[in-house]
């Protein structure tokens, strides 16, 4: 017979999670659809009442975004410029309902392909922090936390616990946009989000992450490489390749063809970067 827990503290739920197989609970935004179909056979361990998840906390050196973070706490949250590209994302969430139960963290489980808020992390450099009852605490680089489709590097006796973001050495914007067959709740057909560093002159770092064109979002290295050093201006589209694009792998579907994905890739990543630009002057 399956069971249900709802644990208070994160101990708790840990202690759980090394006894048995059990599915974790969040906000249910995935976790219920996924169901939609079927009865609940499987052991249920609801985290949402763990309060010490709840929380977006600022450090020295990073911030820590808690595994219970909704994305309505996210949009309407006081945070640096270089967030924006994450409140942008979280705006396309779903609708308000869906902004208000379901998490950031949750996201980055789920690992979709077409998941909003990953191609953002990944520009923002993000690691994903992780307990266990044997191990207190480890931290791990987004870009290698999702393994393929719906496949995370999670072990059966561990919990994510929040997200890591640095904090940048210069100023920073960043932004995001994604398209689909139509203006609200949609699933994407691509994605891109971008963050730049720089000092007001020249570029000194750039992430670019593209979402919705391979299993899982990659970044544009490539491109990142070639746009450092390059003025902090409109001219910096110019520096957008179509080789830098090869390594995504779209595929075919209901929502569009690989062609299709790719050309939207290459026009959304340069109005990414035309939207950071124009918003910095």
């Amino acid at each position: 017979m399956s069971q249900y827990a709802q644990p208070h503290s994160l101990a708790e739920a840990l202690a759980l999670r090394a006894k048995g197989d059990w599915s974790v609970l969040a906000g249910g935004t995935d976790f219920y659809p996924a169901r939609a179909d079927r009865p609940i056979d499987e052991n249920v361990l609801d985290i949402s009442r763990i309060q010490a998840l709840k929380n977006i906390e600022e450090h020295p050196d990073h911030f820590r975004i808690g595994a219970l973070v909704t994305w309505s706490q996210m949009i309407h949250a006081a945070l640096p410029p270089y967030f924006d590209a994450l409140k942008q994302a979280a705006r396309e969430v779903g609708g308000v309902q869906i902004q208000n139960s379901g998490t950031v963290v949750g996201n980055v489980c789920n690992a979709s392909p077409a998941a909003d808020g990953v191609p953002v992390l990944l520009a923002l450099d993000a690691r994903v922090e992780v307990h266990s009852h044997s191990i207190p605490a480890a931290q791990i680089a987004l870009l290698s936390w999702i393994i393929s489709p719906k496949k995370t590097q999670i072990s059966q006796d561990a919990l994510v616990t929040a997200l890591i973001i640095p904090k940048p050495q210069f100023s920073t914007a960043s932004a995001f946009l994604k398209t689909g067959a139509r203006k609200y709740l949609l699933i994407s057909t691509a994605m891109v989000a971008a963050v730049l560093e720089h000092n007001n002159q020249h570029i000194t770092q750039a992430r670019i992450a593209v979402g919705a064109c391979s299993p899982v979002a990659k970044r544009l290295d490539s491109l990142e490489k070639r746009l450092i050093g390059c003025n902090f201006d409109a001219s910096i589209c110019d520096h957008i390749l179509k080789s830098d694009f090869d390594d995504l792998s779209p595929i075919d579907d209901v929502r569009a063809n690989a062609a299709y994905r790719l050309d939207v890739a290459r026009t959304l990543t340069q109005r990414v970067l035309q939207q950071i630009i124009g918003a910095s002057r």
